[in-house]
């Protein structure tokens, strides 16, 4: 028995944040809130999105497009890391083996680049953390088992209690950015309304009854289709 790097965009990700949390709070944390230690130098100054207009974000500075998906990989606390990664390091894997490596990592940037860009037309206050990305991979999960032309009624619970539960709270001062929660939940819904009728070789899933009339087939009818085997 071995250990296998068996889902390399989630795992990655997971490690890079990892070791920013680490240096952050360990070598360069700047302040203490309620005895804790937050945001240090590295996370404040590379990896949290500001409002355009201010000084970080000056459309001269070439952070300031970095920091538009770069603030995914800040984060404020521990307590803030292990909150995002418990599901991430959960869901990512299933979502990985489904959509490959790549697409989930583009997915990943397309939402981190949307929830950045609108943070910083239309808010005041900085924005830093996974949960856009964590919010996202909940949405596109609840696709995972879709066939085409049809809506899980999974999805359809989650997006009630998932970004209802949010809604709700935006109108409440806790500090936490539930825009950056609804935006990663429509950005999930879109890709797994797209992308949920296809494999990770963009071929459409099978229905149950199409595989059922396969297995049933003569063997030599099914040796033309030697693609759609190999796959398997």
């Amino acid at each position: 028995m071995k250990i296998t790097y068996n889902a390399p965009f989630t795992l990655t990700y997971t490690f890079i944040c990892l070791v920013i949390i680490i240096l952050d709070l360990t070598l360069f944390a700047s302040e203490t809130v309620d005895g804790r230690e937050v945001a240090g130098i590295i996370t404040q100054r590379y990896f949290t999105v500001y409002p355009f207009g201010t000084e970080p974000m000056r459309l001269s500075n070439p952070l300031a497009y970095f920091r538009l998906i770069s603030h995914t990989m800040g984060h404020g606390s521990w307590l803030h890391f292990f909150g995002n990664f418990s599901l991430i390091l959960l869901i990512g894997p299933i979502l990985e083996e489904k959509y490959g490596s790549k697409k989930l990592l583009y997915m990943s940037l397309a939402t981190a680049l949307i929830t950045g860009l609108l943070n910083a037309i239309f808010f005041d206050s900085g924005l830093l953390g996974a949960s856009g990305i964590v919010f996202m991979l909940i949405l596109l999960a609840s696709f995972t088992n879709v066939q085409r032309g049809v809506i899980p009624l999974t999805f359809i619970l989650i997006l009630v209690i998932y970004l209802g539960k949010e809604i709700y709270d935006a109108f409440s001062n806790d500090q936490i950015s539930q825009f950056a929660h609804i935006i990663g939940g429509i950005c999930g819904s879109i890709f797994g309304y797209v992308m949920g009728g296809k494999k990770d070789n963009g071929k459409s899933l099978k229905t149950v009854e199409e595989r059922t009339q396969e297995s049933i087939l003569p063997s030599d009818t099914s040796t033309s289709n030697k693609d759609d085997f190999m796959d398997l």
